[in-house]
């Protein structure tokens, strides 16, 4: 008698299996397509008499992963226009809104998300390649050896290092917002004994576009005293380890209270935010901000509490207004810092420090106090200033300076 025995795929094995499929089908695709355009090259070539050439290099690309990374590559595309230098602006968010910029010169492509995007990267012939996107050579996205150059640019300005285990070892060049960020990538580099990169300081192109932005927004009128809570994601984040017992003091005081989640959180923690958002429903001085940009609730406010978040320092340099701080331990063993003396001396915690009034849970219920003692003294004010200048440097040139670095990089390429 034959007996039939159900095969049982757990979800999570099932998801891994599922992924595993697509992009084992995405990379088939793309590499069918590729083996037929060389087909028609090469047959071209012979009909021709000619040597044949590749139609499909780009001598100046951006590779966008995430619709938040816009505001750093904006102020990049701005200048390729302006110059009327053709660059090609890949892109993995459908709704990017580079679409929306009527551009001649910058020509932007959805090429999908995860496996999808990475395919059509990993087979790239372009000069130079500029992107946020860490992790280069280390997981599915790899070096095309038809790319000449690959140029990381940080996202924020914070330090170089906070990234996952080698994040930006094998770009070619990193592109930063302030000199401190060179000392340890060069640290690195020596303990791993890896090729050392070109370290170029250009300014935030992101908060450069957050800038211009801010100072469109009109004052508030009538403004009441708000507070901004704004935290990181992740079991060691504000709302994640303390919720309401941070909230609910503050809720009591009667000012307004901005509670901006971080866009990791709505992904991976939803059912956190849910029930926070369930318990203060009722609550006619509390708003939940869950916008593209934050610079509306940063503008509207005038205090920020957060975590390890490196919002702070986009509220400081930004708004400069006090931030208070609390629990900004962070486990740094998944990244980098944490090779260089335990992460110890990173720049953003030893500045956290100086610029933000640390907040203890025990004294979460005498908040209002704290907060009103908050003043803004002058010392303060003096530290943020110093930490703007160091961390955000070249400010409103950060888009000139790149394009200026990628194209002598393709000069010295001959083209």
């Amino acid at each position: 008698m034959n007996i039939f025995l159900p095969l049982y795929i757990d979800p999570g094995t099932g998801s891994m299996l599922f992924s595993i499929l697509i992009g084992a089908a995405a990379t088939l695709f793309f590499l069918g397509k590729a083996a037929i355009l060389k087909l028609k090259l090469l047959f071209s070539a012979k009909k021709n008499g000619v040597a044949s050439t590749d139609t499909n290099y780009k001598q100046y690309a951006i590779y966008n992963e995430g619709l938040q990374y816009w505001n750093v590559f904006k102020p990049v595309c701005d200048e390729f226009e302006k110059r009327q230098i053709e660059l090609t602006y890949y892109t993995s968010a459908q709704n990017d809104p580079c679409f929306e910029q009527n551009y001649k010169f910058v020509k932007p492509e959805f090429i999908g998300e995860g496996n999808m995007a990475f395919v059509k990267l990993n087979m790239l012939s372009a000069g130079v390649v500029l992107m946020t996107t860490p992790g280069l050579q280390v997981y599915q996205l790899k070096r095309s050896k038809k790319v000449k150059h690959y140029a990381h640019v940080l996202h924020a300005a914070s330090d170089a290092t906070m990234y996952r285990l080698f994040g930006i070892d094998y770009f070619d060049s990193v592109l930063l917002s302030g000199d401190y960020q060179k000392k340890d990538i060069i640290i690195l580099e020596k303990q791993r004994d890896i090729k050392s990169k070109e370290l170029v300081t250009v300014g935030c192109p992101y908060l450069d576009t957050l800038n211009d932005k801010i100072q469109s927004i009109q004052k508030e009128e009538n403004h009441n005293f708000t507070v901004l809570v704004s935290p990181s994601w992740g079991k060691s984040s504000l709302l994640t380890k303390y919720g309401e017992k941070l909230l609910d003091p503050l809720v009591k005081t009667g000012w307004n209270i901005i509670i901006r989640p971080h866009p990791q959180s709505k992904k991976s923690e939803p059912e956190i935010l849910k029930r926070l958002e369930e318990m203060y429903k009722n609550c006619t001085n509390v708003s939940w901000d869950y916008e593209r940009d934050n610079i509306y609730s940063m503008k509207k406010s005038d205090i920020m509490i957060s975590d390890f978040s490196g919002i702070i320092y986009d509220y400081t340099f930004l708004c400069d207004k006090p931030v208070i701080y609390v629990n900004a331990n962070l486990d740094l063993r998944p990244y980098d810092a944490y090779d260089i003396d335990g992460g110890k001396n990173i720049w953003q915690f030893k500045t956290l420090k100086e610029i933000g009034i640390e907040l203890d849970d025990s004294n979460f219920e005498n908040i209002e106090s704290i907060i009103k003692n908050a003043t803004d003294s002058a010392d303060l004010a003096e530290k943020r200033k110093k930490a703007k200048q160091e961390a955000w440097m070249h400010q409103s040139e950060a888009g000139k300076n790149i394009v200026e670095f990628m194209i002598q990089k393709a000069t010295q390429q001959g083209e």
